[in-house]
């Protein structure tokens, strides 16, 4: 009965992708959806960016090993993102009316600096659906007898069927219907674990030692390390492609402004329920030994909620993690489309063909993900992975370029490759300070000295060259 509903949910989003696919007459609908979402839909669509496996199973069996503290990237690192983007990029950026973020730094620096960046985003979006591929195995697989490589070649088959379809439409409608869901799920298995265990104190008052300890001893490593972890999202996904086009398919910036902080309270609210409902998993049942803690909560679910939960849980995680899935595929199928393609073929290919072009990108972005998903399998690793890539080379030059006078073309350039260089050279040095600390520091000394060196004339325009 589980597996039919499951099938039932699959079919469902499918479904939505078809009906979708009506309302996609251009590459503007595919990406943004036509920027007409209302509200309910564009504070939806932001608050499902991350909420799936990374909420669900990665934090979640991080708490478990490291409490708060080894959390803090996700979920608190990323509310803080949804709530900075709000306050102090939306609107800058809304007004520019472009389709992609690599628009953005085109706008700001110059087509050059914008195919750089481009090309500078795109890697890190296949480890991001990377770990969702192996989040929807795990799934599939704590329910049929499928290994992790045939779950994963079967919801990557699944997400690029509905993707391909119905672009960000699709995206936007299922991430109401999933974050409906899912708060329903994750409230009613709070209340079961918690009236199982005798009240919701009780489980807080076994949890083990340092679980909620929020804030590092007094030592200046661990309170670099510490900030370094809220940067990861909070600041590493700030010039992404996904919070970008969720963010811009909203109706107006007024809306688009109040999704972004709507979607941050209720991210950081709900988002600690997974943490709650793992603790209590743990407190109630320790003979549930696993190699793998990311399969904690679906194996306490199988094992001890009825039916009806099972079905909502299950149905909701898998609606959850495939919307954050399609999305992960249209960010990168947009970039390569838009600021690689299209600047250089732009003029022989009407919108038509750059519809295609998008869909045919999903396909291929969904193959080297899989590929990726094959080789590692710890979803909170690989999403880390894919924001600490952005933070070291775009998250600089974005902000200065909005904010600092000086920033230049040279600047910009000698940020982004700062930055990734000294990254990938610290992470072959031992050091108790993060490798993508020394990234950030490097990128931002690439911006001022790049920016001296290679000064913006005064004729120079913010927009595209």
């Amino acid at each position: 009965m589980l597996l039919t509903a499951i099938i039932v949910y699959l079919a469902i989003t499918v479904g939505i992708g078809i009906w979708s696919s009506r309302l996609v007459k251009n590459s503007g609908d595919f990406v943004l959806a036509g920027r007409s979402l209302p509200l309910f839909l564009s504070a939806s669509a932001l608050f499902a960016t991350w909420f799936g496996s990374e909420t669900i199973f990665g934090a979640s069996s991080v708490y478990l090993e490291e409490g708060l503290l080894g959390v803090i990237e996700d979920p608190f690192g990323g509310a803080l993102c949804l709530i900075l983007f709000g306050a102090f990029y939306l609107k800058p950026m809304y007004r520019m009316n472009v389709l992609t973020i690599g628009d953005v730094f085109g706008r700001i620096f110059g087509r050059k600096v914008e195919l750089t960046a481009s090309i500078f985003m795109i890697p890190a979006y296949f480890g991001y659906v990377a770990a969702q591929l192996v989040a929807l195995s795990l799934v599939l697989g704590a329910v049929t007898d499928l290994s992790l490589l045939e779950g994963i070649l079967i919801a990557a088959g699944v997400v690029v069927l509905y993707t391909f379809l119905g672009g960000m439409w699709a995206i936007s409608i299922t991430d109401f219907i999933q974050t409906t869901v899912i708060v329903i799920g994750l409230l009613w298995v709070a209340i079961m674990v918690a009236k199982q265990a005798g009240g919701f104190t009780a489980v807080i008052d076994q949890a083990p030692e340092g679980s909620f300890r929020f804030i590092p001893e007094a030592n200046p490593t661990d309170w670099l390390n510490y900030l370094g972890a809220w940067m990861i999202l909070g600041l590493g996904s700030i010039p992404s492609q996904d919070i970008y086009q969720r963010v811009m398919s909203a109706k107006s910036q007024k809306v688009a402004v109040q999704s972004t902080y709507l979607a941050g309270i209720f991210y950081l609210s709900f988002g600690l329920l997974p943490l709650f409902i793992a603790l209590g998993a743990r407190v109630l049942y320790p003979e549930l030994s696993l190699d793998n803690n990311q399969m904690l909560l679906p194996r306490m679910i199988l094992e001890q909620g009825g039916l009806p939960i099972q079905i909502v849980f299950f149905g909701a995680l898998i609606s959850a993690i495939m919307s954050t899935t399609s999305s992960g595929l249209l960010a990168p199928s947009a970039i390569i489309s838009e600021n690689i393609i299209k600047p250089y073929f732009g003029q022989n290919l009407s919108d038509r063909h750059f519809l295609w072009i998008l869909r045919i990108n999903v396909v291929l972005v969904a193959i080297i993900a899989t590929i990726m998903a094959s080789w590692k399998s710890n979803i909170y690793d690989l999403v880390a992975g894919a924001s600490i890539l952005m933070l070291v080379s775009l998250f600089v030059p974005l902000t200065a370029g909005f904010y600092w006078k000086k920033a230049s073309r040279g600047g910009a350039f000698l940020s982004m490759i700062a930055g990734m260089l000294t990254y990938l050279f610290m992470n072959f040095i031992p050091s108790d300070v993060a490798a993508h600390l020394f990234g950030l520091a490097g990128s931002i000394l690439g911006m001022v000295i790049g920016s001296f060196l290679f000064p913006k004339s005064k004729n120079q325009s913010h927009e595209l060259s």
